[in-house]
């Protein structure tokens, strides 16, 4: 026996079977966005056809809806298309954020460095583990790589140890996964909802700049609450659970790092340190270049700091990538750099696509002004209901966390659900950030177990080459105890930051 017998139950295999049944009949996204355009479009005559009005709780002024079946309408329609797909910030930004890490990534600058972490890495199996564990939660900063490169090596780090690899391929893909909404780093995650967000808020203020650094007080600290309780819930839950592994490769080591990628990591990480310098000299003076001219202050929306972090992360990436490809010989030219550039935005192209799509529903959504009369109303029954904003937000995690088993793409759920919930908590006094934020935790903790989750399929297809009998229940029975315990630990920590009204992050208060 590879691992230990585990019973299984009839009702939790029919139960697992018929998320996934449901699950692959969810239309493409793209589709999505194409039905809630027309939608949007129909919804619009009928709405304003009987009045569907409410009014503005900021401007004191009636707020209609607009008619898109009208000629006037439908010529905006037509007009607007490209307008509305190269305005987008979602577009420029992820792009921008996108061209570094695809560079660092095909330079082989991630998947050495974790392999150099776990190498280096010297103590007790504990030890070892947590530091993997703390590179799972960054992980997420390098996009989907993290995804496909830390569950093999969390086998291969487990099998080294002596213990079972299949509880270092689930530790990974759960930290991973459930992690996604905390990180020390501004990701380009970051990037992507908070150009959704600032969409959504400017419905109700035209005048508000987000940073992407809205969230990062709180997720910084969840990085190391998470890193605890992933470390226990592997160590005293999952593997106990899964039992002492008997088949091949137990105890052998993980493929060595060559001297030449040593050296090039050297290198690479000497091009970072200098580029932070230089950020850092731009930042860091009371005058410095990157502060902002009025208030003197970095972090502030309208910072040259804040406003160029898409463009400062896709260098922190671009840069030690190309030193590492170039020193290691991967890259033997700016030849092999363009190409890598290129290959980034080749794998872009189905969100790009996307993006063109979800471009034209936000627009006719903001046209029609549906979303904000549905968040004035929203907010009135809220109110009315004389619910605390600590239940409201609870309610809003475990519906983000529901729908996130539904549909995978974090920016479709979002581009959907922010013109509605974005605006809807504004009225109550709550900004963005906090939206934001509780919808990103739940957005991050079913990631675990989401079988429409674009690399669940690839776990299982790794976990069966150590267990060929491993099948879908297995991997959500084990998955399950990762999501129950991030949901209670993330949300937990997000009542006690609106408790004390912490600021999630820079310009990201609890209120308004």
């Amino acid at each position: 026996m590879m691992r230990k017998t585990i019973t299984r139950k009839t009702f939790l295999e029919s139960f697992l079977y018929y998320i996934e049944c449901v699950g692959n009949k969810i239309p493409h996204p793209m589709m999505i966005f194409v039905f809630l355009s027309i939608a949007t479009i129909v919804l619009s005559g009928v709405l304003a056809s009987i009045g569907f009005s409410d009014i503005h709780p900021v401007t004191g002024k009636t707020v209609l809806v607009n008619n898109l079946l009208t000629v006037k309408g439908l010529l905006r329609i037509i007009t607007n298309v490209v307008k509305n797909f190269v305005t987008l910030p979602a577009v420029g930004m992820v792009l921008t954020c996108m061209l570094g890490v695809g560079v660092c990534d095909r330079s082989g600058l991630f998947a050495v460095s974790l392999k150099h972490v776990a190498e280096r890495t010297k103590g007790s199996d504990i030890k070892i583990i947590a530091v993997f564990i703390f590179c799972c939660v960054m992980a997420d900063c390098t996009g989907g790589t993290g995804f496909v490169v830390m569950p093999p090596l969390g086998a291969l780090i487990f099998q080294s140890l002596g213990r079972n690899p299949i509880a270092g391929m689930l530790c990974a893909y759960g930290t991973t996964t459930g992690a996604f909404a905390s990180n020390l780093l501004v990701t380009s995650m970051d990037v992507i909802n908070v150009s959704f967000t600032e969409t959504a808020a400017k419905m109700v203020d035209p005048s508000i700049v987000l940073s992407p650094a809205i969230n990062y007080y709180y997720s910084a600290v969840s990085t190391i609450i998470l890193l605890i309780v992933s470390l226990y819930l592997t160590v005293k839950v999952v593997e106990p659970r899964l039992g002492k592994y008997t088949g091949e490769g137990i105890g052998r080591t993980i493929e060595e790092v060559t001297d030449n990628d040593r050296k090039a990591l050297k290198y690479a990480c000497v091009g970072a340190i200098v580029y932070l310098l230089a950020v850092g000299i731009g930042t860091v003076p009371f005058n410095g270049i990157l502060r902002d001219p009025i208030t003197h202050s970095p972090l502030v929306g309208k910072a040259p700091l804040m406003q160029s972090l898409p463009l400062l992360i896709s260098l922190l990436f671009f840069i030690p990538g190309c030193i590492f490809g170039i020193a290691s010989n991967r890259f033997k030219g700016v030849k092999d750099v363009a190409n890598a550039l290129g290959d980034s935005m080749a794998d872009m192209g189905p969100y790009i696509a996307l993006m063109f799509i979800a471009a034209q529903f936000l627009n006719y959504f903001s046209w029609t002004n549906i979303g904000i009369i549905l968040a004035i109303k929203g907010a009135h029954i809220l109110q009315a209901s004389g619910l605390p904003i600590m239940v409201l937000m609870v309610l809003f995690i475990t519906m983000s966390a529901t729908i996130n088993l539904l549909i995978g793409s974090d920016s479709t759920k979002w581009a959907i659900l922010s013109p509605i919930f974005v605006p809807m908590f504004m009225f109550l006094g709550y900004h963005p950030a906090l939206t934001q934020m509780a919808y990103r935790i739940g957005d991050a903790i079913t990631n675990p177990l989401c079988p429409t989750f674009a690399y669940f399929a690839m776990l299982l297809a790794l976990v069966q080459k150590y267990d060929k009998k491993a099948g879908l229940g297995t991997l959500m029975a084990n998955m399950f105890p990762f999501t129950l315990a991030f949901y209670i630990f993330m949300i937990v920590q997000l009542l006690v930051w609106v408790a004390f009204n912490w600021p999630l992050g820079p310009g990201g208060p609890i209120h308004m």
